[in-house]
């Protein structure tokens, strides 16, 4: 399947932890900001950090057989315009489509911030289980319609200055109309996923597994 082709450069799984029998994947989407068209490289500090967070999961959950994935985007900004979709969740459709052809199992979607707000846009895909949401960007007028049967677990911290706590807790109840959805209280934790690393690593990596027990 080919790239898209509309943006900078085109995406990429930029890493892949795989065990030999996997029998489900984690896909890790990270942060970005609000509108940027510069492109995602090497240099990128969301990118770097989901990396990190990809790793330790995978460290977490290959033993269980279940794959992790990360995803680099085109470019670092949402980028919402009419008509079009925002330009991470072209890229994110585009990977599921990816893993769907190459390997056909279940997904588990990792996303932190602008990545969690992803996740939830393409939870609809038929692969998708359901989303681990960390300290997600989760607009008021955002729709909740793709997590339709399907698991959102979030996690936000009551100091995190750039996404807002009360917003994620107004989403996950209007989720709560179709999905199975909840928050954890992170506490006094920030928005990126420094201070208190081990919290939400083991809340992402726990997410991963209960929901594919669960489901």
């Amino acid at each position: 399947m080919a790239s898209p082709a509309s943006t900078d450069r085109a995406p990429a799984l930029s890493d892949l932890w795989l065990p030999v029998q996997a029998r489900a994947l984690a896909l890790v989407l990270h942060g970005g900001a609000e509108q940027s068209r510069r492109p995602v490289n090497g240099t990128s500090l969301s990118w770097h950090r989901a990396r990190v967070l990809a790793r330790t999961v995978a460290s977490e959950v290959n033993e269980s057989g279940v794959g992790v994935a990360l995803l680099r985007y085109c470019v670092k900004g949402w980028n919402a315009s009419p008509g079009r979709e925002p330009d991470p969740v072209v890229d994110a459709r585009w990977a599921l489509g990816e893993l769907a052809a190459c390997h056909g199992l279940p997904v588990v979607l990792v996303g932190h911030s602008m990545g969690a707000r992803t996740a939830v846009a393409v939870a609809d895909h038929p692969s998708v289980l359901g989303v681990v949401a960390l300290a997600p960007w989760l607009p008021n007028d955002d729709p909740v319609a793709p997590l339709a049967g399907k698991v959102l677990r979030a996690a936000h911290g009551r100091k995190d200055r750039i996404t807002s706590y009360d917003a994620t807790a107004a989403f996950v109840h209007r989720a709560q109309h179709g999905a199975d959805a909840e928050l954890t209280d992170m506490g006094d934790l920030g928005h990126y996923l420094l201070r208190g690393a081990r919290a939400w690593n083991r809340f992402a990596s726990c997410g991963v597994e209960k929901i594919l027990t669960d489901r």
